[in-house]
């Protein structure tokens, strides 16, 4: 692990012949977790066995982008053991970037997946209070040099949330992108319980992290959170066009904000469809029905990278849209957090192309 313990000097060396080409790629800052899961549909320790998978959200979102042919890092710390190597090695395996992981002692985040059936939903047990990430210190990250290479941070509010240092780590990283004219993608993802850990002021520290940020993803209850206002509605569609218009009015430097929106029948039969909201109206994409779901975890990932690859490729904010829900359609296809298709793959799909054998 002694290589990413130099991260500043690895990425500055690198850096040189991607600084003449210009800004291309996405770094995504946020802790590596192991998932640890019950076979097939069984209740936790059932059978006494666990699979084992690499996931977190960040980490989700530049495997994703690594598929679609970006140049993506993971910017992280991770325990200085074997865990910690095993979560480097497999990222490098997605072909996503590591010299941005730090490796420092400690232990690494867990959490235990239980994956539902019928009406029975699936669970998620969380054990990573103090590990390596929660406890590192806001400056171990060198975040100009991290930033230097790059057009995109994407950040979410699950990493502020893990711990003050954390919160600490993540506004300052967002603060340099703004200085550096890096463009800042923030996935609220507020989850209650980590915040109420440490008695962190979520509204607080996340409306800060939106008004750097130039894409949001959230949905009406994180925007009503954020700015501590409820919007009523008979129509969901209805309340997020309020919310949304209401957050980028009070959020100047954003530009566009997207979710998805989700019916769910039972735990294996959904329907999936997505909405954007800009600074010029809304704009919405048609549902897919999804059946015999193989592993939903990841699938919020799987549409954030696909907003940002269309981004970053110059998609109009249809287009974009239209890629990311499909995209993240397929993700509920593929065991594990990682979703792993590429864009010919998504294009199939967004096309209509069909299940035929593909030989």
């Amino acid at each position: 692990m002694g290589e990413n313990t130099q991260a500043g000097d690895s990425i500055r060396g690198s850096m040189g012949q991607a600084n003449r080409r210009g800004k291309s790629g996405f770094a995504c800052f946020g802790e590596l977790l192991l998932r640890l899961s019950a076979p097939g549909n069984e209740v936790l320790l059932q059978s006494g066995s666990l699979n084992v998978h690499i996931g977190g959200a960040e980490a989700n979102v530049a495997v994703s982008l690594a598929q679609f042919g970006h140049v993506a890092f993971v910017a992280s710390v991770v325990p200085d053991n074997p865990l910690g190597k095993a979560c480097i090695g497999e990222l490098r395996r997605q072909g996503v970037r590591t010299e941005a992981i730090r490796a420092i002692p400690g232990r690494i985040g867990l959490y235990f997946l239980t994956i539902g059936a019928g009406q029975r939903p699936s669970e998620v047990l969380y054990d990573r209070a103090d590990s390596a990430f929660a406890l590192a210190p806001p400056d171990l990250m060198d975040w100009p040099a991290i930033l230097s290479e790059v057009s995109w941070l994407h950040v979410s509010g699950i990493t502020p949330a893990v711990s003050a240092t954390a919160a600490k780590s993540a506004l300052r990283a967002v603060k340099v992108a703004r200085e550096q004219g890096v463009s800042v993608s923030f996935d609220c993802n507020y989850r209650a319980k980590l915040w109420e850990r440490w008695r962190g002021d979520a509204r607080t520290i996340l409306a800060e992290l939106v008004a750097d940020s130039d894409l949001l993803f959230a949905e009406e209850r994180d925007m009503e959170m954020i700015l501590g206002q409820e919007f009523k509605a008979a129509h969901t569609g209805t309340r997020f066009e309020a919310a949304a218009a209401k957050t980028l009015a009070a959020f100047p430097r954003l530009q566009r904000i997207a979710a998805t929106t989700r019916t769910q029948r039972s735990v294996d039969d959904h329907d999936l469809s997505a909405k954007l909201m800009t600074r010029q109206g809304l704009l919405t994409t048609r549902t897919y029905s999804i059946g015999r779901i193989v592993d939903r975890i990841g699938s919020g990932d799987a549409f954030a990278a696909g907003v940002l690859h269309g981004l970053e490729t110059g998609l109009e904010d249809q287009a974009a849209l239209d890629f990311a829900l499909a995209a993240a359609c397929l993700k509920h296809s593929i065991p594990g957090d990682f979703n792993l298709v590429g864009v010919a793959d998504v294009h199939n799909l967004v096309q209509d192309v069909g299940f035929t054998v593909r030989r």
